[in-house]
């Protein structure tokens, strides 16, 4: 099973993404999604964010992983 994680962008650089997930911040490759800014919200994978998805989708999804936990 793969799963994905949601997250804020916290800063992008050179195809690297600052993000935080649920306070944990980390570095993520941004080289797949074009327009990547401070304040968007990714969906990452393996350590690179994948898709845009929006602030409704990450509050879904975290809540969707607190009732898995």
């Amino acid at each position: 099973m793969c799963v994905g994680l949601s997250a804020k962008v916290v800063s992008v650089k050179d195809g690297t993404a600052v993000i935080d997930a649920s306070g944990a911040k980390r570095e993520v490759s941004a080289q797949l999604l074009d327009e990547l800014e401070p304040g968007d919200y990714v969906m990452v994978h393996a350590g690179v964010a994948i898709a845009k998805i929006t602030q409704s989708e990450d509050d879904e999804a975290e809540n969707v992983m607190e009732n898995i936990i």
